[in-house]
């Protein structure tokens, strides 16, 4: 009897069903169609031969997880149906408390999950789905294969112990040398091997670091210690790289000024310390601006540095060494071409700490004490531009840290490119494409303690930076050089002249002549300022001496800031009309006792904490005169220690025991 035709199609039905119900239960494709090699029990790793357009995540599941996700769906829609069926409402009621939890939970969960899963999504996106790109085509892979099947890699793949593990494809149908090269060139690695596994069902590759730079480079260890001492004069040693090769800048020959860029705890502060404390130690100046106050704690007292914490005894720094920049170029184009550079002044090493707030707070003073027919930007701002464009003629160099050292931070790209030695950690790699283009691609940051990428002439040296602690980057600074006259003596006059709308800086006439001991004056320079001793030095500055005959005093036009001015006008005028100063005019002007800076400049400060301060502290002034037994201090370098001392003396301390002086 023949098979009707709605039989035939019960048949079919009932098969395509039964069809459905297996693949349901067995974990397969609902389609039927088997896109990757994942069976009931393992996961799946490559695409089948074939298969096009996007796979999805479920399909490299291994069977037992689908079967298992799908019974599960089921049974609770089974049972809510049941429940349903017996108790409509409270089913209802259920559904809509248990639901509205159930969804809170969804949403709270779903969100921590995103925030734990971003630095991966962001690894990936950066690391494994270009390296995948670049070794489809040589492994013979599928474009639509999923990236994290085959290719481990960790986000910390660039750390020393780090291990990258790539599986290959059974076939082994690829070169060998050119899957090498695309690992490294999309990894950016350095100094790695590989060892192939081709044996097996599963063969695969593992990449590991091999010749890489010291866990850790001290100075306290004596190989160091000795490099250090061979390092030349004007090359100070940054650190090691792969094979204890040595990595510094030479600042004459290869790049006057060095750019640190680093995250927060990247060890931008030690990078400097390492750097200043040996050209401190070879006898160059130093001048640290440290907004921050207390970065280089290691500083302070160390022969010729002036540390410098108020913003406003910056911006003075800043003018001030501008101004020396200006002198030092007209010097050294008056010496003959084979005269030895430093004739032009000692070497002078800027630290200029945190860019990024340091130059937002220098346009804020200068908003706030400008004047009617003043420059819009800060005079501090050009000179710093002035000091980077000078170059190594001058022997002046800027170390500035910066965590985002964008043009605008540095006042224009222009500033940014004189910077040909750059010094990047614990970095993005929107930072390395913004201050080390030409280096692609970029190295995996690492959070390795006192690794860096130092780049110099268009090459990234992963470097390990010599570590050296405060005390021993000031013992080393100190048992160099011996202390030198300063640089810059600093004046007080106020003048009504104006040059073009600038606070204008006249150089004095003696320059370039013999002093009268014989010795050059090239590097003494007397710069007048808009206030006395504009930062710290460890080394009392003598007052002026007068100038005499046809000699004028050199002269800045500044805006006067209260009675300080006046005052110090007033004693620079009677020096140099060459009058004496009474003990008790200074009192009264300029110079006052302990006791009358506490009652009249610091009354939060007993007169106990102002001598163990003289005591203890190396930044507090040194006495300039005498009254009986009391010793007499300069009102306006008491005022600027206070200001910029890095930690406040306690105001509760009590005036205990006797003094050798009645202040």
């Amino acid at each position: 009897m023949a098979q009707s035709a709605f039989d035939k199609q019960l048949e079919e039905s009932v098969e395509a069903a039964l069809q459905v119900a297996g693949r349901f239960l067995s974990g397969r494709e609902m389609d039927g169609i088997t896109r990757t090699d994942a069976t009931f029990l393992k996961a799946g790793t490559w695409p089948l031969d074939g298969v096009k357009g996007r796979i999805p995540r479920s399909s490299y599941w291994p069977g037992w997880r689908r079967a298992g996700g799908r019974i599960l769906s089921l049974g609770a829609l089974a049972g809510g149906g049941l429940s349903y069926w017996q108790d409509p409402e409270q089913t209802l009621q259920s559904l809509e408390v248990g639901g509205a939890g159930l969804g809170g939970l969804l949403v709270i969960g779903g969100g921590i999950q995103a925030l734990r899963s971003r630095g991966m999504r962001e690894h990936t996106r950066e690391w494994v789905q270009p390296l995948h790109e670049a070794l489809a085509h040589p492994l013979g892979i599928p474009p639509a294969a999923r990236p994290e099947s085959y290719l481990h890699i960790p986000k910390n793949f660039n750390d020393d112990d780090a291990q990258i593990k790539i599986d290959l494809p059974v076939a082994l149908r690829f070169d060998e040398a050119k899957v090498a090269e695309m690992i490294v060139k999309k990894l950016a690695l350095q100094g790695v091997s590989f060892s192939w596994k081709y044996d097996g069902r599963k063969p695969y590759v593992t990449v590991k670091k091999v010749n890489r730079p010291p866990t850790k480079v001290i100075f306290a260890d004596q190989k160091v210690r000795d490099l250090v001492t061979k390092a030349p004069e004007s090359a100070p040693l940054i650190g090691l790289e792969r094979g204890d090769r040595v990595v510094s800048v030479d600042l004459d020959a290869e790049s006057p000024h060095v750019l640190v860029s680093a995250g927060t705890g990247g060890g931008k502060s030690v990078i400097l310390r390492t750097i200043a404390s040996q050209l401190i130690h070879n006898g160059a100046h130093g001048y640290i601006l440290d907004f921050k106050r207390v970065s280089h704690n290691w500083a302070r007292g160390v022969p010729n540095v002036k540390y410098c914490r108020d913003i406003a005894d910056i911006h003075d720094a800043l003018v001030t060494l501008g101004a020396e920049g200006q002198r030092r170029i007209h010097a050294a184009e008056q010496l003959p071409d084979d005269a030895d550079p430093s004739r032009v002044g000692p070497r002078c090493v800027i630290l200029l700490e945190e860019i990024n707030a340091t130059m937002k707070q220098l346009n804020r003073y200068w908003e706030k004490i400008k004047e009617k027919g003043d420059p819009k930007i800060s005079p501090a701002v050009d000179a710093l531009a002035e000091i980077l464009f000078m170059g190594r003629a001058v022997r002046m160099h800027v170390l500035l840290v910066a965590q985002s050292a964008t043009a605008r931070a540095l006042g224009g790209p222009e500033m940014r490119e004189n910077f040909a030695t750059r010094i990047l950690a614990r970095y993005t790699q929107n930072a390395w494409r913004m201050l080390v283009p030409e280096v692609q691609p970029a190295p995996k940051s690492t959070r390795h303690i006192g690794r860096s990428q130092v780049v110099l002439g268009g090459v990234a040296h992963e470097t390990q930076v010599m570590f050296m602690t405060d005390a021993e980057a000031r013992a080393w600074a100190m048992s160099g050089a011996k202390r030198t006259a300063p640089v810059v003596t600093l004046h007080k006059v106020e003048t009504p002249e104006r040059s073009q709308g600038h606070r204008v800086t006249a150089l004095p006439t003696h320059l370039g002549k013999q002093g009268g001991d014989g010795t050059d004056n090239l590097h003494k320079t007397d710069i007048s300022e808009d206030r006395a001793e504009s930062c710290d030095t460890a080394a009392a500055q003598p007052v002026p001496p007068p100038h005499t005959g046809a000699e004028p005093p050199a002269e800045t036009v500044s805006a006067p800031r209260g009675n300080e001015a006046g005052e110090r006008q007033e004693l620079v005028a009677a020096q140099a009309q060459g009058e004496e100063q009474p003990a008790e005019r200074g009192a009264a002007g300029g110079l006052v006792t302990l006791r009358q800076a506490h009652e009249e400049l610091f009354p939060h400060l007993t007169v106990a904490a102002l001598r163990r301060a003289r005591a203890n502290d190396p930044e507090f002034p040194e006495h300039t005169d005498k009254r009986a037994n009391s010793m007499l201090y300069r009102r306006d370098l008491l005022v600027k220690w206070e200001r910029n001392r890095p930690s406040a003396i306690s105001p509760h301390a009590t005036e205990t025991g006797a003094d050798e002086e009645d202040d």
